[in-house]
């Protein structure tokens, strides 16, 4: 009995600081997640379909979110988030970790590792229902920027080493913006430049040494007329080489990302679409391993690995979004598709790739959900190339909490 309540007594002990920080005065502390598993084939032509019952793409995530009032409108806030696979023993990769300043009158200043933009503001991930699964436009689906740099729409890349600035809504028009301070040696953007004793860590993220201070900016308008939503929105992306990499890569110039895109919906039915234009690829000739399914297709990854979306390494390229969605009760069907264009360069050739998908999401409730569906990619010049069609298909479940 002493036992049993010496026990209790040590879990009470434990458990108050958690009570009091939860109901501190104008302090709310929120716990969040996220759980996704599917059952996702790929079948490239020639080769054994590739299946897999997990989430690889990013959606599972849990973390914990905090405000405090300090009074005068002005909240200080703090996120932590990590991501997991559903179908791996791993514990978890960093995804969002952030402290921010936010005023009502005149916005949000977030400090530390953010989404782009070009991912959660301004077309992107915001326009693809199919976000966060084996469809997703980003990357494998090859009709968004989905860069390892972290300023294009890839499901696990982020910016590390960040500021970034959120506006009001005022009249419908809002904007946003995110600066990579990269006066670092320790931040290289390029992939393929392996770390040293002098240039450790990240190979994957914005920023570089001698101050290269990437950025991204973009901005959006939305308004209601007759019952019709519509909207606006475009943004350019720069990355800029930094003096490593102008004495190491094959190219010199800077990257140039624009994006432009709308959206239309009324009662039960959506439009979307975007373009991107990218020129002088750094960043966006890469993509994230999530986004590509897998490892790079070095011949020791993972054999699903393509990544569509990628440019040639200092080349230009385009890239073009649709998505149609009809909502029927708690269902929604969906059509999208797309197209993206790496021009060829001195060292490498051009490659197309056109995809279409369809599918559903039926919500069981406003917190679970069911998908599914079918994504047909097809490759222009295969006999060139080397590269394959491929066929993905997918059936999955989410809970929110």
């Amino acid at each position: 009995m002493k036992k049993k309540l010496i026990s209790l007594a040590v879990a009470g002990a434990l458990a108050a600081p958690m009570v009091v920080l939860a109901q501190g005065v104008g302090t709310n502390v929120t716990l969040f997640g996220s759980v996704q598993a599917e059952y996702a084939t790929v079948n490239k032509e020639g080769q054994s379909s590739q299946a897999l019952i997990g989430d690889d793409t990013g959606r599972s995530r849990m973390g914990m979110h905090v405000t405090e009032n300090l009074g005068g409108g002005l909240k200080a806030k703090a996120h932590v988030e990590y991501g997991f696979s559903t179908g791996s023993g791993a514990l978890g990769v960093a995804r969002e970790r952030w402290v921010a300043l936010a005023n009502d009158s005149w916005g949000e200043v977030k400090f530390g590792r953010v989404q782009s933009p070009f991912k959660d503001f301004a077309g992107g991930m915001t326009i693809d229902p199919f976000a966060y699964t084996t469809l997703q436009a980003a990357g494998s689906g090859g009709t968004m920027t989905a860069s390892a740099n972290g300023l294009g729409s890839g499901a696990q890349s982020f910016v590390n080493s960040a500021v970034r600035f959120d506006s009001p809504r005022v009249e419908g028009f809002s904007f946003a913006g995110i600066l990579m301070p990269g006066d670092s040696n320790r931040l290289d953007a390029a992939n393929f430049i392996s770390p040293t004793d002098t240039y450790q860590g990240s190979q994957s993220n914005s920023g570089g040494e001698d101050g290269e201070w990437d950025f991204q900016v973009a901005g959006k308008y939305e308004a209601q007329v007759a019952g019709h939503n519509l909207g606006l929105f475009g943004g350019y992306s720069r990355d800029n080489m930094s003096t490593r990499q102008r004495t190491t890569l094959p190219v010199t110039n800077n990257e140039h990302v624009w994006r432009g895109g709308a959206l239309w919906s009324f009662q039960n039915f959506k439009v979307s679409g975007q373009y991107e234009r990218v020129d002088n690829a750094l960043g966006a000739a890469t993509c994230s391993n999530a986004a590509q399914l897998g490892n790079p297709g070095t011949g020791t990854g993972d054999s699903r690995s393509h990544c569509n979306s990628a440019m040639n390494l200092g080349g230009d390229g385009h890239l073009w979004f649709v998505s149609t969605q009809y909502d029927w009760g708690n269902t929604s069907f969906i059509a999208q598709g797309g197209r993206s264009e790496a021009n060829a360069t001195a060292t490498a050739i051009k490659r197309d790739l056109s995809t279409f998908t369809v599918g559903l999401i039926h919500n069981l409730s406003k917190r679970s959900s069911l998908f599914g569906g079918y994504q047909r990619g097809m490759m222009d010049d295969k006999a060139v190339n080397g590269l394959k069609d491929h066929n993905t298909y997918t059936v999955g479940m989410r809970h929110n909490f």
